[in-house]
């Protein structure tokens, strides 16, 4: 069904061998330290994967969605946090490629293909999946704005070089008063809380912010306000697509690890991969892998041909699904391999803690199938 060019093929190949050279043998120490992989973040940069959909004028490779699905596909199947690496770097700077001026993409993107990096603010304690509840606000004066109020959960937060944030400028107007801004790290009123202390992703950096009187310059509002939910939306979307192939890869990470155990563990005289007990679980997570990839391929060719509009039902049902499905195999990955799967010298029992934030974050399944029914009824109105 997928045919790939000869470019993507380079790509995918120089992917895996990154993945097994340099990703793979620092999985399970970034996991038990609880370690940002800085290290990861360079060898990214240097081989263009960073942010491999910035166009090359910024630094970037070109890449497509479907490309770019498949090289998280690959990042994940070894170790999730690293894959989420690319997709906070995507987030933060989809808003500018999808709504900034030529200014802000000139001095921003280029430095996030070669090792700077991003994030995208929106969530707040009390907004999570209900963002119109959002209460960060920002006020013209002059030449800035002033913004107030603070966000949690925020991916690359207090290591991000450069954030977008959105904030109300007129509460008023409901989700035509939101307006994002470009908020750069060392920005006089941009305080950082606590680092949150996670089940799992652990690779990865969630902060807490603080707005006290921050300075935005003007020139740093991302389209005009009150647009802001016009670059939001579309970068939600995009996120959900990787956060599925996320989700895919981990999951086949989890399924290539349960068949090498099956076929070197011996019981009762023979492997277990003979026990028809152990074929069908991992031929029902094969298959559930291999759907939740499709569907991940298929919302990727719709966002690649510029249909948004089945792409938002395509990537929500790809999360939920992918997410969904993520868990289920790694579950049943530990529980094939009994008690050594549950220890942590397997990486099984890590892609569980792992798998179970996927069907969290940017938004929860149970919004994603709300997302899914609103297009399917919407449609037939």
């Amino acid at each position: 069904m997928i045919e790939l060019n000869s470019e993507q093929k380079m790509i995918l190949e120089t992917v895996r061998q990154i993945v097994k050279d340099k990703v793979r043998p620092r999985a399970a120490e970034i996991d038990e330290r609880a370690e940002f992989p800085w290290d990861t973040v360079k060898i990214f940069a240097e081989n263009g994967i960073l942010a491999p959909l910035l166009p090359e004028k910024y630094g970037g490779i070109g890449t497509g969605y479907l490309t770019f699905s498949m090289i998280l596909e690959e990042i994940a199947k070894a170790c999730a946090s690293s894959a989420l690496i690319l997709i906070a770097q995507a987030d933060g700077f989809l808003p500018i490629l999808y709504a900034g001026n030529d200014a802000q993409k000139d001095r921003y993107l280029p430095g996030l293909a070669g090792g700077k990096l991003a994030g995208f603010a929106a969530t707040e304690p009390d907004a999570g999946s209900d963002i119109l509840s959002m209460k960060s606000s920002a006020v013209r004066k002059g030449d800035f704005y002033i913004l107030n109020g603070q966000k949690c959960f925020i991916t690359n937060g207090s290591i991000a070089d450069i954030l977008t944030v959105y904030a109300f400028t007129d509460p008023e107007k409901g989700p035509t008063g939101i307006s994002a801004f470009l908020v750069e790290k060392g920005f006089k009123g941009l305080c950082y809380g606590k680092d949150e202390n996670k089940m799992g992703m652990r690779g990865s950096i969630n902060s807490q912010l603080f707005f006290e009187d921050m300075e935005v310059p003007a020139e740093n509002l991302i389209g005009r306000e009150g647009k802001g939910i016009a670059s939001m939306m579309p970068a939600l979307d995009t996120s959900r697509l990787f956060s599925a192939s996320q989700a895919v890869g981990l999951a086949q990470g989890a399924i290539d690890e349960a068949v090498s155990y099956a076929g070197e563990r011996i019981q009762f005289g023979r492997a277990i991969s003979h026990l028809q007990a152990i074929q069908f679980m991992i031929a029902d997570m094969e298959a559930g892998t291999e759907a939740a990839r499709l569907m991940a391929y298929r919302a990727a060719g719709y966002l690649d041909a510029k249909e948004w509009r089945p792409a938002r039902k395509a990537c929500a049902m790809a999360k939920f699904i992918a997410s969904d499905n993520a868990m289920k195999v790694t579950t049943d990955a530990v529980q094939i391999m009994g008690g050594y799967g549950y220890m942590k010298d397997y990486p099984v029992e890590r892609m569980m803690r792992d798998a179970k934030l996927i069907q969290i974050y940017t938004g929860t399944n149970q919004i994603m199938r709300l997302v899914t029914a609103r297009e399917i009824f919407g449609n037939n109105r």
